[in-house]
């Protein structure tokens, strides 16, 4: 009896944890259809702190990060953000909108093509 409620009670705390990770992301959501990143924000690093043994949700959490801070006209930091995605998460579908984004950043000259030679030089 004692494992079932010792079983019992460690996966409801699991369920609670998930529940409160999908919550936030919920309210992130709510919070930039109607413009307010200050919201978006503190709601994505409530998300964070939630979610750190589950890293399938970094890759959304990092996108809609870029989402902001381009609505924010941080156009650096989101095209940052951007190439943070495509190279800690290649294979997701977020990095397939990274690329999008970043292209989209570029045609409207808010972010400046880089060579390979131009990245190389600035690194050393």
């Amino acid at each position: 009896m004692r494992f079932v409620l010792i079983a019992v009670l460690a996966l409801s705390v699991v369920g609670c944890t998930r529940w409160s990770m999908n919550h936030h992301l919920n309210n992130a959501y709510s919070a930039y259809e109607r413009g307010n990143c200050e919201q978006v924000m503190l709601e994505l690093s409530k998300v964070e702190r939630a979610s750190r043994a589950r890293p399938y949700v970094w890759p959304e959490v990092s996108m809609m990060r870029g989402q902001c801070l381009e609505r924010q006209k941080l156009f650096i930091d989101a095209a940052q953000t951007y190439e943070f995605i495509i190279a800690s998460y290649p294979q997701s579908e977020y990095a397939y909108r990274a690329r999008a984004r970043l292209e989209t950043l570029q045609s409207l000259g808010h972010y400046p093509i880089r060579s390979a030679a131009a990245v190389r030089a600035t690194r050393f």
